[in-house]
């Protein structure tokens, strides 16, 4: 691997355990019969966000096929 992928490949790392721990986070928000609605939607936008960067960045680490 060079440089850029490395880089790529530990961003990737890092978005996919974010996106873990929001999961997590609002799974365990969701048990509660009285959530806080708002924080819900925000962790939940944020999650979306994550997922939205971790489908970017793997989209960067596909190779050029020079035609």
């Amino acid at each position: 691997m060079d440089q850029p992928e490395d880089s790529l490949q530990a961003e990737l790392l890092d978005l996919q355990e974010k996106h873990r721990a929001l999961h997590e986070e609002i799974s365990r928000l969701e048990t509660f019969p009285y959530q806080d609605q708002l924080q819900l939607r925000r962790l939940k936008k944020e999650k979306l966000r994550i997922k939205e960067c971790i489908q970017r960045v793997r989209t960067m680490m596909i190779p050029d096929l020079d035609a």
